[in-house]
Order: C-alpha cells, then sequence, then structure tokens
C-alpha cells in the first residue's frame, strides 16, 4: 500500500544527493560547495511544512513520540520484538528531526562563515566542519537504522522510500 508521498520521496533523495555532493566539494570547488549547502537548506525548509499539513505519514505527529515510547521501542528493537510501522518507526521519527536540525546547523553555519563579519574567523569554520561531521555520523547511523529494520522485518525500505509502497500491515503492525 501507499505509504510516502511524492513529495517527501523527492525530498528525501535530493537532500541525501545535496548533502553527498556538499561533503565531496568540501575541499577546493569554491562555489560549488556553498550552493549545495543553500540547496540542502532549502530543500530541509520546503519539508518543514509537509510535516504539519502533508499527508498522514509524512506528518511529524505520526511518527514523533514521547522519549518513554521511543526508549521502549529500541529496547523492544534490540530484543527482536519490536512491532513493524506502517510509517516512521519511534527512532527513524527521531532520527529525521535530528537529519534536519544537522543540515540546517550545517547549512547555517557554512552561511554564515561567507558573511563579511565571520569570513575567516576559526571558530566558525570549526563550528561549520564539527556540524558537518556529526551530519555525516547521523547519516551513518539514519543507514545502519534502515539497514537493520530492513532486515528485521523483511521489507526494503530503501525501495519503499523510491516507489512510496510498503506491504499490506499484518495484525501486528502499527498504522
Amino acid at each position: 500500500m501507499r505509504v510516502w508521498d511524492p513529495y517527501v520521496r523527492v525530498l528525501h533523495w535530493l537532500l541525501a544527493i545535496a548533502v553527498l555532493l556538499a561533503w565531496l566539494t568540501r575541499e577546493g570547488w569554491g562555489l560549488w560547495h556553498d550552493w549545495l549547502g543553500y540547496a540542502a537548506l532549502a530543500l530541509t525548509a520546503a519539508r518543514l511544512p509537509w510535516g504539519w499539513f502533508g499527508p498522514k505519514h509524512a506528518r511529524f505527529a505520526d511518527f514523533l513520540y514521547a522519549p518513554g515510547h521511543t526508549l521502549a521501542y529500541a529496547r523492544s528493537f534490540l530484543k527482536a520484538t519490536a512491532p513493524r510501522y506502517l510509517g516512521h518507526n519511534p527512532l527513524g521519527g527521531w532520527m529525521i528531526v535530528a537529519l534536519l536540525a544537522g543540515v540546517a546547523a550545517t547549512s547555517a553555519t557554512g552561511w554564515l562563515y561567507t558573511t563579511d563579519t565571520y569570513w575567516g574567523v576559526e571558530w566558525v569554520a570549526t563550528l561549520h566542519e564539527w556540524c558537518a561531521n556529526l551530519l555525516l555520523a547521523l547519516a551513518a547511523l539514519h543507514v545502519a537504522g534502515i539497514a537493520a529494520a530492513s532486515l528485521r522485518h523483511r521489507e526494503n525500505l530503501v525501495a519503499a522510500m523510491i516507489h512510496g509502497r510498503k506491504r499490506t500491515p499484518g495484525p501486528n503492525d502499527i498504522v
């Protein structure tokens, strides 16, 4: 059944490409790196309203759970007893927030470094680099989580984020 709408999927892949290309152009590519950072920030900003007004599984309210619920889900996932969620599971939901915040922080500090006031200021460059490294760590954790959830629930989450469909929920799944 259809879970993720085209807007969410296209923004997801464009954002992943923009972040990857920005990382690859971090040395010696000048304006390419800057514009890729601006594109990542624009894509992040475009995702936010969809988190409040988009379809059910695109909304933050659908996948952001209280900390206690999220920790209980993490424990059940480690014990291989976690339920399958039709949309994002609690850990995946908070990873979305962390990734969007990471892109915003990395892009904002990168932009700040290009301003007349902060050009060449070492702490701004260091902060931008720290944010970028944290974003890469989050992205790696995101990919690992997708791989683990795909194996655990026997479904291809990468393919689902391409075509937007997941298998019909079973009796123990959370819709």
